[in-house]
This record gives structure tokens, C-alpha cells and sequence, in this order.
């Protein structure tokens, strides 16, 4: 069968800080490869709308399978799914994905008919067999499989993270991918899950709050076959289990693999593993990204973080020791005012470290999005990126949007502002030397893309597709209700 992969169009943060490749669509890419199908994948983050119509033109897909990770995609992935269905009848198409597994039935309905089916969790597994039963139509058999005549049993999660390895031929224009000065950037995944349960985050119930580990071998395999300079590690957290990165490490160094990388870990794993940390330092680790996420202990406990504001700026002393860049994120609540806007950015200003904003979003597939008692001001897919207030704000609207993209440019200023890049001019030529402009591009693109008019117009376009409210009950909700994956068997989950 012919079938087309598509990841949908950039966010927008996406627009200026990084560009990732699509490493989960390329896994799928190459489980359905193996089991005998002819492959085609676009990226719509580098690739435009008439490049994916040309493609439909082109290669006639038998089935098509959309990426949808993030919530401010649906409208474009169910408007492209609706046109899709007007020019070609026949082609069976599906979606899956992050975002999609949290709220297939919804998607289901957006589509009116032109989506047949959203695939709910992991993809590698169960995407060969879906297309399998294409032709028969028992798709509500299958694990995940959610259809407009039902659901199949729940998601099962892949057997092994070994296999299948990225299929990164299929990625199109592979210099596009970026992110900060790391450019190009190829992305690794080395361990899937999170057993931490933070309130506002849905990585632990997309996954049943389980964790898995590649083995070191696949990992070093898959690294070979890089070509890029630099990696990006996509864990969620990384380096939670200290043998497991050593090894990994040990591999590597076997091989005589050389990359610089990224990661994101916390900040207490930074601390109880610093000598892991030490060691991959020496064999390419730049910068790295904690989540601090508040500077004020309360917050922290609300958040579910289960850490203290001592072990955060402790961890961040860990990263300058180690010569380790370090970017946080703080996630700034609707209801600061500008006293505490100004708190931040003097704080921001203070520390070693590139600190990000984004704002407090309630989402399906968080606890926030049942425990939230603030009512959403709004329910357009678009707004739910976390650069934008979906609940009500303290200050007028668009003076919460001007006190943010003015905290926001402390972080344009002090790294991507022209005395940053006159500090990174040799990085800066070894990039145009290699005809890479993407680290570039973005020290110009931060006021276009970053201010409160623009924000602030985002409130008033025309809403197409309305997220479903959240249960006008207050309450903790069940793992049922929350998770995608359900948990494995006690003594598995840590493994």
C-alpha cells in the first residue's frame, strides 16, 4: 500500500527557537516500511500546504496518517483531512499522536467523515497492523483503534524501544532542524515516559506514568547513523537511571561517535547524578533544560514538582560548574500582576542560565484540566500552545501579553540579542560556513514573532473547532479518566 505520513506545521515557538524532526512519524515510518509498504513522509514544519497538495498529485496515497502531538494543530490537521477526503475518496485516513490519543472522539466528530480513524498511544505496534485490516473494516478490534462506529480495547505499549530505528531518509530538507545554537539537529530518543506525576503536564498519563529504556547497543546503532553534528536527547527526562546513561555512554565511546547534545532532565536528577552528568560533558553534552518551572516554594508545591526551590538553584550551580549551558522554564500564572512580571524578569536577568516563559495552560490529558477551577476564556485548539492565557487574566488581556513579551525578551537580550551574537560570531561564521542559517534567522525573528498585538489578536479569530470544556465538576480524576496507557503490573514500571 502507498501511504503518506504527515507531520503538521510549526508552533510558535517553534517559529524561532527550534525546529525538531519528526522522530516518532519516522519510527512509524519504518514499521510500516517493514511490513511491506511503499513510504512517503512530509513535514509540513519545512515543507508548505502546496508542497503537500503537489504530493497527493503525485504519489496518490492509498492511506494517509497524520502526526498530532499538539493541540493547536487540529484545525489545520482536520481542514487538511477534509480536503484530502474531497480529492481523493479512496484513501483511508487516520491520525495519531500525542494529542490526538486524548481526544479522538472530538476529532472524530471535527472531521465530519473524512477522518476514519484515530490511533491512540504508541504508533509502531499497532500502525502495520491497522493497515492490515484496512481492507476488512474491523478496525474497532484493534487495540487504540477509535472509529465513528466505536472504540477497541485500550492502547498496549511497543514490546521494545530497540526496534523499529528511525527512518530518516524519509525526512526531507534535514538542515531545517534545529534548535539554539545546535544547528543542524538531529533528534535520539534513549528512554520513553516519566514515573513523576506534575499536576500540569500529560507526558506520565500518556504513558501510564511508566518508563522504559533502548537498549545501549540500538542507541549507539541509531547514533551512527546520524550524519548531523549535533543531537538533540528527547527523553523526557534524561539520565533518570545513572547505569543506563553510563553505558549508553560506554557505547558510544566504543564506536568513536562524536555529537554535541541537548537534553532535558530535572533538576533533582541533576543533583543525585552529577557525575553522570560530568562524564557526558566530556563527550559532547552543550546545554541542557531544567524544568524550574516557579521560584516560589508554594508553587512548587502546587505544581506536584516534588522538589525544593534550594535543590532547583542548586541544580543550576551543578550545570555552570560543569560548563553545561542551562535553559529553565518558569510558567507564568494568568493571575501575576506587574510587580511580579517585574520580579521575574529581575530574577531572569540575575542567573547563569537562558529562562523561558510559558504560560499556565489547563489541557485534556493534564490533572490541571479537571482540577482547573478558573473558567477558560476560551476553547479555540489555537490558543492551547502555552504562549497564550486560555484562563482569565489578572491585568487587562493586552497588558498581560505586554509585561510577558517584555519578561520574555530578557531571554532575547542576554542570548540572542546582537551582543550575544558579536559573543557567538565564531559559532555564528562556522554555521554560514556551512550554509546553516537557522541559528541566525532567529536572533531577527523574536519581535515579529513575539508581541502582545499579535497575541492579543490571536483571541479574535474566527473559531472553527471548540475544544470540548473539561467535566464542570471539580475533582481528582481517576487514572481511567487520565491515562492513555494504563499502567504496567507492579515492579515494571521503573524498569
Amino acid at each position: 500500500m502507498k501511504i503518506l505520513l504527515v507531520h503538521p506545521s510549526p508552533l510558535m515557538h517553534a517559529e524561532i527557537f527550534l525546529r525538531l524532526e519528526p522522530l516518532g512519524l519516522e519510527r512509524v515510518g519504518q514499521a510500516l516500511r517493514s511490513a511491506g509498504h511503499h513510504l512517503s513522509l512530509l513535514d509540513l514544519q519545512v515543507l508548505r500546504h502546496k508542497d503537500y497538495f503537489r504530493e497527493l498529485n503525485s504519489f496518490r496515497p492509498q492511506a494517509l496518517g497524520f502526526s498530532l502531538n499538539y493541540l493547536p494543530n487540529v484545525p489545520e490537521v482536520v481542514d487538511l483531512a477534509i480536503e484530502t477526503r474531497r480529492r481523493l475518496p479512496g484513501c483511508f485516513i487516520f491520525v495519531g499522536g500525542h494529542s490526538a490519543s486524548f481526544i479522538a472522539a472530538d476529532l472524530i466528530d471535527h472531521a465530519r467523515g473524512a477522518i476514519d480513524c484515530v490511533v491512540r498511544g504508541e504508533g509502531e505496534a499497532i500502525a502495520p497492523r491497522l493497515l492490515e485490516h484496512v481492507p476488512d473494516g474491523k478496525l474497532e478490534s484493534l487495540p487504540g483503534i477509535v472509529t465513528p462506529h466505536g472504540s477497541g480495547p485500550p492502547p498496549i505499549l511497543t514490546t521494545s524501544l530497540d526496534e523499529p530505528l528511525p527512518a530518516r531518509d524519509l525526512t526531507r530538507k534535514r538542515k531545517k532542524y534545529f534548535i539554539g545554537q545546535l544547528d543542524p539537529c538531529a533528534s535520539v530518543e534513549f528512554t520513553r515516559g516519566c514515573p513523576w506525576d506534575c499536576s500540569f503536564c500529560s507526558g506520565w498519563t500518556f504513558y501510564g506514568r511508566t518508563y522504559r529504556k533502548a537498549s545501549p547497543e540500538a542507541i549507539a546503532e541509531d547514533l551512527s547513523r546520524v550524519r548531523e553534528p549535533n543531537v538533540f536527547i528527547v527523553d523526557d527526562v534524561a539520565f533518570i537511571r545513572p547505569d543506563h546513561a553510563l553505558a549508553v555512554g560506554k557505547e558510544i565511546e566504543k564506536r568513536g561517535i562524536q555529537k554535541q547534545y541537548y537534553l532535558e532532565t530535572r533538576c533533582d536528577v541533576l543533583i543525585r547524578n552529577r557525575e553522570v552528568f560530568s562524564y557526558w560533558k566530556r563527550l559532547g553534552l552543550k546545554y541542557m533544560f531544567l524544568g524550574f518551572e516557579a521560584i516560589d516554594e508554594e508553587v512548587l508545591k502546587l505544581y506536584r514538582k516534588r522538589i525544593s526551590l534550594d535543590d532547583n538553584f542548586q541544580a543550576l550551580e551543578i550545570a555552570q560548574d560543569l560548563g553545561i549551558m542551562a535553559a529553565i522554564n518558569l510558567i507564568a500564572d494568568p493571575d501575576w500582576d506587574e510587580k511580579q512580571f517585574q520580579l521575574v524578569r529581575q530574577w531572569a536577568e540575575s542567573v547563569p542560565a537562558v529562562v523561558n516563559l510559558t504560560v499556565s495552560t489547563p489541557y485534556p490529558g493534564t490533572e490541571t484540566w479537571y482540577t482547573e477551577s478558573r473558567k477558560l476564556t476560551t476553547l479555540d485548539y489555537r490558543l492551547f500552545d502555552v504562549q497564550h492565557a486560555v484562563l482569565p487574566t489578572r491585568l487587562p488581556l493586552m497588558k498581560f501579553y505586554e509585561e510577558l513579551v517584555k519578561t520574555q525578551a530578557v531571554l532575547n537580550r542576554k542570548y540572542m540579542g546582537l551582543a550575544a551574537v558579536r559573543k557567538a560570531s565564531s559559532i555564528v561564521l562556522g554555521h554560514l560556513f556551512r550554509g546553516q542559517t537557522n541559528f541566525l534567522k532567529m536572533i531577527w525573528k523574536f519581535n515579529r514573532v513575539f508581541n502582545p498585538e499579535r497575541l492579543h489578536n490571536h483571541h479574535f479569530r474566527a473559531e472553527e473547532y471548540a475544544l470540548q470544556p473539561p467535566p464542570p465538576a471539580v475533582h481528582k480524576p481517576t487514572p481511567e479518566e487520565l491515562y492513555v496507557h494504563l499502567p504496567l503490573e507492579k515492579g515494571t514500571a521503573h524498569s
